[in-house]
């Protein structure tokens, strides 16, 4: 019951931060509420089993995807803040402000992956899937990946038409989630 409370309250949230995205269906924001859904289902779902058998094999392997996970959003938030900049931007009036780089990064872990913080959830995600592996949390989790690599399309096309041919450029420099892989 109460990770029932704790989805509904949860959804509400997401909901709220989400609203002005979720009424444009071709704004990364609208497409990345499912993603935080999916990971908030997950989280929920496999919560009894975070640490039952902590250190069998597939559980060592969830904790190391979460530690990534963890790195990953603090390293690329200090770096869009310290290097990227935020301003409002016009055709894209759903986005918050701080969603709205207006430098394009290409330090640290940006030098290798254009979206560490999706990577992140993308991490997240399977770490947590993994601590009870069940028919309905392999479902959520491959809607989740799918979701993710759509919510970084839409968003690479965002950046394409406001850094034009700049973005493009690093797009080919660089991975989409996976240093060296994807």
């Amino acid at each position: 019951m109460v990770r029932i409370i704790l989805f509904i309250v949860g959804t509400i949230l997401l909901a709220v931060f989400s609203r002005r995205a979720l009424k444009n269906p071709e704004s990364h924001g609208f497409y990345r509420f499912f993603v935080f859904e999916g990971i908030l289902m997950l989280l929920l779902l496999n919560q009894p089993y975070w640490f039952h058998d902590p250190f069998i094999p597939q559980h060592l392997l969830s904790w190391f995807l979460l530690g990534v996970s963890i790195f990953l959003i603090i390293q690329s938030s200090l770096l869009l803040h310290r290097l990227g900049g935020q301003a409002e931007r016009v055709a894209m009036p759903e986005n918050h402000a701080f969603e709205n780089t207006v430098q394009i990064v290409e330090e640290g872990l940006y030098r290798y992956i254009r979206h560490p913080m999706y990577a992140s959830l993308l991490f997240l995600g399977w770490g947590a899937f993994l601590k009870q592996i069940t028919f309905i949390s392999t479902v959520l989790i491959l809607l989740v990946t799918a979701f993710i690599v759509i919510v970084a399309r839409v968003e690479e096309r965002e950046n394409l038409s406001f850094f034009g041919p700049d973005y493009r450029f690093y797009m080919q420099r660089t991975k989409m989630l996976i240093p060296y892989i994807v």
